[in-house]
């Protein structure tokens, strides 16, 4: 028998039987509609997670800090022929030490106008703008140049109210904080008078610190106010592409003979991903569950069903229908059980994801409120979830949902084809 004829009478057949036909494709509909909704809403979970990272950590920059777990701090921090040796490892292209002062107060050096309590970082502004291109951006002024000592670069919040500059570029301010040095007295206030050369540009980063809350001073500058010359507490490497991460990482541990920890955004990037991953799988094997349930259901009626038409198939095969005819026939209509649900649950199960992805969403929402982490100036670290359809789940849904009406549907198939032809006609 040819398939068009085929599909037209098992087409026939479930016309036939409107509502039980409905009532046995609704549990294909719900199990793909589960599956779809889980999957998309999970796709756009990862896009959201991965893209929050990638603001937050740039991928192809390794942090490096003294120190590890198994031995311990690496005596006070690195020299300036360890910066200078790192360059020379293979697809490094660019090293850049940072200093990290004490929390320090800084004042308005005319009207004594407190802006604040900062974190005070040193670095080399030229290679920290190539470094982190993103973070490096100023809202006014410019960073200092080579003359410069007494520069500063203050972060955005640093230098705002509710988003009202209380600082201005070329405002003369005094730095002050206590520094421990290795000679007596061994802590000492410094206390010093910088110029603002600039303001950066707000950031809003989530990623290790937010450069907003900071005040930055030359590399150099910072040298003398330890004591100690120059020794830096974190290292900067960018590398040429972040793939090649680990391997860069394991050089540079190699050259410390263990002693520093590297920190490798790309890994936590893989971490994150596998973490979504298994609760993805995870969830969809739940949910199969209903498509299962739904399999069992079809299995039922297609047995009820043979029953019912006993005489059909006795007459079917009296007229010299063979048993392979009459198990497509029944396989046939098991199969476009699977596909219209498989398709109406596709449909379906994308307006589920946006339902859930709102609910998710809201949810982050009220908690981060609720615990005050979405205060003024946080707005942009709320979780925004838009979930991504993805051709190939659709393709798998699909392809689930008419295998599970198959294989449900095979042994009242197989029960229909066996039948003898003599009892299926004097069946009552």
């Amino acid at each position: 028998m040819k398939t068009s004829k085929m599909f037209g009478m098992a087409w026939g057949n479930l016309k036939k039987r409107k509502l039980r036909t409905s009532l046995t494709t609704l549990g294909v509909i719900i199990g793909i509609t589960t599956i779809i909704g889980l999957a998309s809403l999970g796709e756009g979970l990862r896009f959201s997670v991965n893209q929050r990272l990638q603001q937050g950590f740039e991928l192809d920059v390794l942090i490096v800090i003294p120190g590890s777990f198994t031995s311990g701090l690496r005596g006070f921090g690195f020299s300036p022929s360890d910066v200078s040796n790192l360059t020379t490892i293979q697809n490094v292209t660019l090293v850049t030490p940072m200093i990290t002062l004490p929390t320090a107060t800084v004042n308005k050096t005319t009207t004594q106008e407190g802006l604040g309590a900062f974190t005070v970082g040193a670095i080399n502004f030229t290679q920290m703008q190539e470094m982190l291109p993103q973070r490096f951006r100023l809202l006014g002024g410019h960073f200092p140049n080579a003359t410069e000592t007494n520069g500063m670069v203050l972060g955005y919040k640093a230098a705002t109210v509710n988003d009202t500059l209380i600082a201005s570029v070329g405002e003369n301010v005094t730095l002050q904080m206590q520094i421990r040095v290795p000679t007596p007295p061994f802590l000492y206030t410094y206390n010093e008078t910088y110029t603002i050369t600039g303001i950066l540009a707000e950031g809003g980063t989530s990623g290790l610190t937010n450069f907003d809350y900071w005040a930055f001073i030359p590399l150099n500058t910072a040298a003398n106010i330890q004591g100690i010359g120059e020794s830096y507490q974190i290292i900067l490497v960018k590398i040429t592409d972040p793939q090649i991460s680990d391997d860069v990482s394991k050089a540079i541990e190699t050259y410390f003979k263990n002693s520093v920890t590297v920190f490798v955004p790309s890994s936590l990037l893989r971490q994150v991903n596998n973490v979504i991953n298994l609760i993805t799988i995870f969830i969809l094997a739940v949910a199969s569950i209903s498509l299962i349930v739904a399999g069992v259901g079809i299995m039922n009626i297609m047995t009820v069903s043979v029953m019912e038409r006993t005489r059909e198939i006795g007459i079917l095969k009296a007229i010299g229908a063979k048993s392979r005819t009459i198990l497509s026939m029944f396989l046939t209509e098991t199969m476009l059980i699977g596909i219209m649900g498989g398709i109406i649950g596709i449909v379906t199960g994308y307006g589920l994801s946006y339902v859930l992805a709102f609910a998710v969403s809201g949810l982050v929402q009220s908690s981060q409120q609720s615990s005050g982490f979405s205060a003024a100036g946080n707005q942009s670290q709320n979780l925004k979830i838009t979930p991504i359809f993805s051709p190939e789940w659709t393709i798998i849904a699909l392809m689930f949902a008419i295998a599970v009406c198959v294989i449900f549907g095979l042994y009242p198939a197989r029960k229909a084809a066996k039948l003898d032809p003599v009892q299926a006609l004097s069946y009552e």
